[in-house]
This record gives C-alpha cells, sequence and structure tokens, in this order.
C-alpha cells in the first residue's frame, strides 16, 4: 500500500485548502528543500503546531531523531551508537553527547531539532529584543535543564519564543495561561540563545542546572573551609553590580552549602550577619527555637554574599538601604527541594543582613500527635467539629499555629466539606483545601479575601493571621453566618487574646457569642531520646516544680512522688552533643463557658479572665509543661526559658 504524503493527509481532513498546499510547496521548493513542508505551513500561518502534530501522530510520519541525523548526514552511524553508548553509560541526553563530543554543533543540533518538531528554525540577531525586561527574565527563568528559552518578538497579543528543545502541547497551554499571551514557538541554536539571554543580565538563568548537579555531587559534600580555601580574591567593597557575576560559581558553592546545611541540619531560618571593617561574618542558624552559631566567614564576603542571594530571589542587589524581601526556590540551585523566604535590613557601616526562612511545604502533622493534654484534646476536638464559629490558635511566631491549625483542619477535611484558607506565606498543602498566598503589593490581603470568601459558599474559613480590626471583624461576622473559622493571633495566652480583642474595637457582644475555644501554645525543645538521663529529683528540686505549678493545684493532680522520674540533657552525635533534638507543644486552651462570655461583654480584666478559666479546668502553660517534664520529655530550664508564669 502506496503511504500517504503529508500534504494528502493535511488535505483529506481539510487542514488546509489545495491552494495552501500548492504555495508551500513552491516555497520549499524555492528554499532548496531545506525546510520541510511543516515547517513550511506553520511559518505561512497555514496550520498551528498542535493540528501539524496530530496529523503527524496519526500517521506515524514524524521521523525518528536518529534517521534525521543520518539522512540529512549529520553524523555518521557509528558516531551515532557512540554517542548512545555513552548517553547511557553517563546518564545525560544524546543531546548533550552529541555537542561535548564535537559531533554536532549547537546550530546543525538545533536544525536537526527542527526538522524532528516541525518548528521553524531561526538564527538570533545578537541585539537585544524589544521586550520589556520583567516578562524577559520570567520566560527565562522558565527554561530549565536542556531546554533553554528567550523571547524573540512581541506583536499585539502573539509572543514569538525562541527555545533550544521544543515544548509538549501541554506545557504550551501552561506556557500560555502564565503568560496570558498566544506563544508561537521556533527553535534557536542554544549558544545564541544564552548570548541573548545575557542581554537581560540573567547570568544564572542557564546555570541552575549546572550548578545543581555540580552541588549534588562534590560541593554539598566539601566543607566551608575547603571552599573557602580555594576563594578567588574579593575586593573589600563591591565595585559594581557585575562582579558578584564574576565569581558566581565559588558564591553559589558557597551559599548552596549553607542552606543546604541549614535543611540538613532541620534549621527553621538562617541569619547572615555582616559586621563592619575587617570582622569575619556570621553565620547562625535557628535549630529548634535557639539560634547557634555556623561558621564565621571571611569578611570579604560581605557584599557578594547578600548579592548573591538577592540574586537568587531575583531582587535588586544595587538597592541596599532599605529592607527587600523574596522567595528562593533552591531546587533550581541546588539538590533539596525547598523554599526559602528572603529579608534584607540595611545596618550601620553600610553592611546588610539577610534573614532565611526555610519553608518547609509539608503534610500537617497528625492531630494525635500535637501533644495536647486529654482535657485539652477533648475540648479542642469538640470545637472543630462544630459547624459554625470562632477557634482561634494564639502565640508568639514561629509557636506552631499554623501546624496546629492544619492539623485540626485535617480532621475535618473531606469532599463534603469546603474549605478556604488565606496564609502569607503557604507553607503546608493538603489536597481538598482550596489555599490562597496573600500578595499585599496587588492589595490581596487578609481583609480583602476573607471577604471574598464569604461569596465562595465556604464551610470552613481558615484566616493565616487576624493583623487587624477589619480582618476580626471579619472573621467575627463570618463565624456568626454560619461558617467554622480558625485564625491565628499574636498574643502571650488564651486570656490575654480576649482583652487584645476587644482592645482591636471588636464587638464584645458579637465575638463573644461567636468564639468556641482559644488554645494558646509555645515550642519547647524536646531531650533527645538516644542520649538523655534519667533521675530521681532531689527535694529542693521537686519543691520547686511543685510551687511553680501552683500547691494547691498539684495536690488536685494525685501525682505521687515516688512515681515520677525526670530527665536531662546530656549530648550526643545524634543531637549534635546539645542534648535536645525536635520540638514539643505546649498548650493552654480556654474554652468559652457562659460565665466567661458574661465576662467578656462587660470587658472584665484579663486576671479575672484567668481565674475564672482556671476555676473552670484550663491548665497554664506553664503548669503543662511541667507535666511534660514529669513525663521525661523536656526539662524546666526549657519550659522556664519559654514561659513566663
Amino acid at each position: 500500500m502506496k503511504e500517504k504524503l503529508l500534504g494528502e493527509i493535511l488535505l483529506e481532513y481539510r487542514m488546509i485548502t489545495e491552494a495552501q498546499l500548492d504555495e508551500a510547496l513552491a516555497k520549499q521548493k524555492g528554499s532548496g528543500g531545506e525546510f520541510k513542508l511543516g515547517a513550511v505551513l506553520l511559518s505561512l500561518g497555514y496550520l498551528k503546531e498542535p493540528e501539524l502534530q496530530r496529523a503527524f501522530d496519526q500517521y506515524e510520519k514524524r521521523q525518528k531523531f536518529a534517521e534525521i541525523l543520518i539522512n540529512y548526514k549529520l553524523v555518521t552511524e557509528e558516531e551515532l551508537d557512540l554517542a548512545y553508548e555513552m548517553s547511557l553509560d553517563e546518564h545525560i541526553s544524546i543531546f548533550r553527547v552529541l555537542l561535548n563530543l564535537d559531533f554536532l554543533n549547537f546550530e546543525s543540533l538545533a536544525k536537526a531539532i527542527s526538522i524532528h518538531s516541525g518548528l521553524p528554525f531561526i538564527h538570533l540577531s545578537g541585539k537585544m529584543p524589544d521586550i520589556k525586561t520583567g516578562l524577559a527574565k520570567s520566560i527565562i527563568a522558565l527554561g530549565v535543564g536542556e531546554r533553554k528559552m528567550v523571547p524573540v518578538t512581541i506583536e499585539g497579543r502573539i509572543i514569538t519564543i525562541a527555545m533550544s528543545r521544543p515544548l509538549e502541547q501541554k506545557e504550551l497551554l501552561r506556557l500560555e495561561d502564565h503568560l496570558n499571551l498566544k506563544v508561537e514557538t521556533v527553535i534557536a541554536p542554544e549558544d545564541e540563545i544564552i548570548k541573548t539571554q545575557l542581554f537581560f543580565s540573567v547570568t544564572a538563568a542557564p546555570e541552575p542546572t549546572q550548578v545543581a548537579a555540580r552541588a549534588s555531587k562534590t560541593t554539598i559534600r566539601d566543607s566551608i573551609q575547603k571552599i573557602v580555601a580555594g576563594e578567588i580574591e574579593a575586593p573589600e567593597f563591591e565595585q559594581e553590580s557585575h562582579f558578584v557575576q564574576e565569581i558566581d560559581s565559588l558564591l553559589a558553592k558557597l551559599v548552596n552549602k549553607i542552606i543546604y546545611d541549614a535543611w540538613t541540619k532541620r534549621a527553621s531560618d538562617i541569619h547572615i550577619e555582616p559586621a563592619m571593617g575587617k570582622e569575619d561574618i556570621t553565620v547562625r542558624m535557628r535549630i529548634d527555637g535557639c539560634c547557634e552559631v555556623y561558621e564565621k566567614l571571611p569578611y570579604r564576603y560581605k557584599y557578594s554574599i547578600p548579592s548573591r542571594l538577592k540574586i537568587m530571589a531575583d531582587l535588586d542587589i544595587s538597592e541596599k538601604r532599605k529592607p527587600q524581601d523574596g522567595k528562593i526556590v533552591f531546587k533550581k540551585f541546588g539538590p533539596a527541594d525547598i523554599e526559602l523566604r528572603l529579608a534584607t535590613m540595611p545596618t550601620v557601616g553600610g553592611m546588610e543582613d539577610v534573614v532565611l526562612r526555610i519553608l518547609n511545604n509539608s503534610d500537617p502533622v497528625e492531630y494525635k500527635n500535637l501533644g495536647l493534654t486529654e482535657r485539652n484534646l477533648r475540648e479542642f476536638d469538640k470545637a472543630i467539629h462544630q459547624p459554625y464559629g470562632l477557634i482561634l490558635v494564639v502565640g508568639p511566631t514561629g509557636s506552631g499555629k499554623t501546624t496546629t491549625l492544619h492539623s485540626a483542619i485535617a480532621t475535618i477535611n473531606s469532599p463534603k466539606v469546603k474549605i478556604w484558607t488565606v496564609e502569607d506565606p503557604v507553607e503546608i498543602t493538603q489536597p481538598g483545601l482550596r489555599q490562597v498566598q496573600v500578595n499585599n503589593r496587588i492589595g490581596l490581603t487578609f481583609a480583602t479575601t476573607l471577604r471574598s470568601f464569604l461569596r465562595l459558599d465556604p464551610d470552613v474559613i481558615m484566616v493565616g493571621e487576624m493583623r487587624d480590626e477589619e480582618t476580626a471583624a471579619i472573621a467575627v461576622e463570618a463565624s456568626l453566618t454560619g461558617h467554622l473559622v480558625f485564625s491565628t493571633l499574636h498574643t502571650n495566652s488564651a486570656p490575654e487574646t480576649l482583652t487584645r480583642l476587644l482592645e482591636m474595637g471588636i464587638d464584645p457582644f458579637g465575638f463573644s457569642d461567636s468564639l468556641l475555644c482559644i488554645l494558646a501554645q509555645r515550642l519547647t525543645r524536646r531531650l533527645c531520646d538516644k542520649c538523655k538521663e534519667k533521675y530521681t529529683p532531689d527535694d529542693d528540686e521537686w519543691n520547686a516544680l511543685v510551687n511553680e505549678y501552683g500547691a494547691k493545684e498539684f495536690v488536685l493532680l494525685g501525682i505521687k512522688r515516688d512515681s515520677v522520674v525526670l530527665a536531662r540533657a546530656k549530648g550526643c552525635e545524634y543531637c549534635n552533643s546539645s542534648g535536645y533534638r525536635g520540638r514539643l507543644g505546649i498548650h493552654e486552651l480556654q474554652s468559652i463557658s457562659d460565665s466567661l462570655k458574661n465576662s467578656i461583654k462587660v470587658r472584665a480584666s484579663t486576671d479575672i479572665i484567668r481565674e475564672l478559666a482556671i476555676e473552670e479546668g484550663m491548665t497554664t502553660l506553664k503548669q503543662d509543661g511541667i507535666m511534660k517534664v514529669m513525663q521525661g520529655l523536656t526539662d524546666i530550664h526549657e519550659i522556664r526559658r519559654v514561659c513566663i508564669k
């Protein structure tokens, strides 16, 4: 059976007319056969790439890439066999092997890819395209690995993008959605794309995967001392913004090592603290809630390290007078799939401090592992299963409030319940939740998002933080109109939260009726299970524990002294000789009874509300902590560190 030609296939499916086919064949002939018919039809605008792809797929007419290389005499069969063998051995693409062995240059490879994909081949002019820098940067950043991109032209709502490898159809659709533009793609030599990218000063665009590969194989195993030992001499002041690019490889190793070590050490924050003069840079990490000195770096890097971090976060490296904040997607630069929130702050002497918060995008902690006592668990569980009302989790920054909220929401998350969350940032994700990231720059605040939620038919709403009166008022309104609302607040204890809400101007009659419970919490370091030393307390230590708990309340616990075995920190390799590993929650849960509602309505003082809550069974933060000390989970020094009374 005679195999149909591409033109016949397209005519049969009425994708083109005979006149269009004749014009394309004439143009193909005029080019001396350099372009395939499919590429000519695309250039004339008679076909779109998806239509051509469907025609190829239907009749399996697309030539294999290897056949193109042989048929066009770009490589010999022996060279191709060798390249395939090396590709398998080295675990790298056939494209890269052909380039590394000089069997193909960038231009011939691009032409072969053009023929294989049916996309037009072009040479880039070497001039800066007339494209806005912000748009160009976003497109360049999308090109990763073997595929590199750069915009070429934009006319109305159509943008032409040159790339070294073609996009799949679903990737093309995602790109169009991302840019909100119609995208036409062409193939260009990779070296020409990289040169064009440099016009936009995006030196990191071609590097991320190369840097990541180096980091994962060698750099991460090196120590900071080894990396610094091979340093390039840096000036004592930053002469120009391009300096950071000149030693990019060294800085990439140094910064990647710091971030990777912080991640492996389970640190929550990294502090880069340059000093004036020739004092070393201090790098500290917050591990299990406490800052520890990680390393001292040579003063020569006091300008270049902040600049490198700014480049990774796509910030302005020339702006050193104002604070900046951004986000780093570390998998572009190193081997760990994590995100970091970066904040800079100008300090005395023209220095800049940088703080990185490691955002662990993870699953919620299991509800039963929150560490709630039997009474607190019972009361909290009762509240989260109510059909409507307001539940608050309070405490200072970094006390695990969001973790607790997500764990609670996970227990009621089901296909029958519509749950919306607004957070800043979104650190924990769950299937079934509709989650929104706050963006203050465009006016997407907690208040505006929460107001919009009320029109989206929610059952449950989670507000990352009630920062102002407007947000708090809308949250109370939502809880009074049939929604279960979860939120957080920065207060020291559960009773103080009620006073804080009244000070914010919230109507006491409204929120007293809507409020279900307030859970205050802290995180304290947990004793290392591998090395903690158990012991029996002496009289002085026992009496101190009883007095700090409250002698009258302690009697009601019915705990016998001879049944209590305490534990203390010792230190081993597993806990980095600190004696502590991991963190533990201590809690204070205040259920809102009728008597407490009446106290709120008359604006009772914090002390009166606290006494009433304790009478009704509330255990204070310190009392909950002392109970965990008596269970051997932590020690009294940690409880005193995070609790006042």
